[in-house]
C-alpha cells in the first residue's frame, strides 16, 4: 500500500561558515524544519522547509504548530494520487509556503521510492545535469574580491554578487571583482536595496563598463511593480523578480504587466505546485526563469535540483545554500563537483 500514515516535523539548526550578509539582513545560523511523510508500508519520504520571515512572514514556532493539522489533512491519501496532496497544501500558500513545499516534495520522494523512479524523472527527466552559481555576500571590497577569486578558481564560472546597501561602494566592488575574475559571468542581486533611479543608474554603469552581467535581480522594493517595470524598460541588462513573486498570482501580474525579463522561482516561496504553474506561464510568455534557494541544507536543495533537472525550464540555477553551511551530513540525491550537479 502507498497511503500516507504519518507526518513528522523536526527542527534542524545549521551554522554558516561565515556571516551571510545581504541588504538589510545578516545571519550566522539557519533554522529549518525537516519534514517526513510516512507510508503505511514503512516507506519514508523526506523534504525540508527553510522558513523566511523577511520574504514570507513565516515564524518557525508557528510552523511547528501545523504538524498535527497537516497530518490529519493528508493522512490516508495514496501518494500515487499526489495531486490531492498538492491541492490541500495549496491552502498554505500564503501562511506557510515553506511547509507546503516540504510536504509536496516529501510526498513525491515517498512515491519515488515506491515506484523506483527518481523524482526528477517524475518531473519529466529533461536533464540529468545542471550548473549552479555560488554566492558572494556583502562584505568589504577586499574580502569580496578575494572570495570571488577563490570561488571562480573552484570552477564556478557564474558568481552571484550581493549588493544594495551603498550604490557608490557597489560600483567600486563590482568593477574590482570583474577585473579580478576575467571570464566570469555575474548575477547581481540587490535584494530590494535600490530606488528605481539608483537601479537604472547601476544597470547603465554595469553596461557601460562592460561587466558581464547575466541578470540584475530584485533591484527595488518587492511591492513596487510599476517601479520594476520602469527599471526593466530603462535597463540595458535583464531584470529579474525574486521577492516580488511568491505565488503564481504574483507571477501572472508580473508577466501580464511586462515587469521583468526573468522570474526567480524558489520552492520556499511557492511550493512545487505554484512553481509548476509559474513555469508554464513563463514558457507561454517567453519570460526567462531562474531557480534559487533560501537557507536550505542538502535535503532542501535536493528538492530544487530535482525540479530544475526534471523540468529543464531554468536558464540559470542559484542552488548553493548547502555549500555555505558547515557540519552537515550530505543527504542530497545528486553528486556535485564544483558548479556541476549530476542527478542520481
Amino acid at each position: 500500500m502507498m497511503k500516507i500514515s504519518d507526518v513528522k516535523f523536526e527542527l534542524k539548526r545549521y551554522e554558516y561558515y561565515e556571516t551571510f550578509h545581504i541588504t538589510g539582513s545578516s545571519r550566522n545560523v539557519a533554522e529549518n524544519i525537516e519534514v517526513k511523510v510516512f507510508l503505511d508500508d514503512g516507506t519514508e519520504g523526506i523534504g525540508e522547509a527553510s522558513p523566511s520571515y523577511r520574504v514570507n512572514g513565516e515564524i518557525i514556532s508557528s510552523l511547528f504548530s501545523l504538524e498535527s493539522t497537516v497530518k490529519e489533512m493528508i493522512k490516508g491519501i495514496d501518494v500515487r494520487d499526489y495531486a490531492k496532496v498538492f491541492k490541500i497544501m495549496d491552502g498554505l500558500s500564503k501562511s506557510a509556503p515553506s511547509i507546503k513545499a516540504a510536504i509536496q516534495y516529501a510526498t513525491l520522494d515517498a512515491l519515488s521510492i515506491e515506484i523506483g523512479l527518481p523524482v526528477y524523472k517524475i518531473f519529466g527527466g529533461s536533464k540529468d545535469t545542471i550548473e549552479t552559481d555560488k554566492t558572494i555576500s556583502i562584505d568589504t571590497l577586499e574580502r569580496m574580491v578575494q572570495k570571488s577569486i577563490e570561488t571562480f578558481s573552484q570552477g564556478f564560472h557564474t558568481l552571484k554578487i550581493k549588493v544594495g546597501e551603498s550604490l557608490k561602494e557597489d560600483m567600486e566592488k563590482i568593477l574590482a571583482i570583474s577585473e579580478a575574475t576575467k571570464g566570469a559571468e555575474y548575477v547581481i542581486d540587490a535584494n530590494q536595496g535600490y530606488s528605481p533611479k539608483e537601479a537604472i543608474q547601476f544597470a547603465n554603469f554595469l553596461y557601460e563598463n562592460k561587466v558581464n552581467v547575466k541578470i540584475f535581480e530584485q533591484p527595488i522594493i518587492w511591492n513596487d511593480f510599476e517601479g520594476l517595470k520602469f527599471v526593466r524598460e530603462a535597463s540595458p541588462i535583464s531584470i529579474a523578480a525574486d521577492e516580488s513573486v511568491r505565488t503564481k498570482y504574483d507571477a501572472y501580474r508580473l508577466i501580464k504587466d511586462d515587469c521583468v525579463d526573468f522570474i526567480n522561482i524558489k520552492l520556499m516561496k511557492s511550493g512545487i505546485s505554484d512553481a509548476l504553474a509559474i513555469i508554464e506561464m513563463a514558457k507561454t510568455a517567453n519570460v526567462g526563469l531562474m531557480i534559487g534557494c533560501m537557507s536550505e541544507s542538502s535535503v532542501g536543495i535536493n528538492q530544487s535540483v530535482h525540479i530544475a533537472a526534471g523540468t529543464g525550464a531554468f536558464a540559470h540555477c542559484d542552488l548553493d545554500s548547502h555549500m555555505l553551511i558547515k557540519e552537515e551530513k550530505f543527504r542530497g540525491k545528486f553528486v556535485q563537483k564544483g558548479s556541476t550537479i549530476n542527478l542520481l
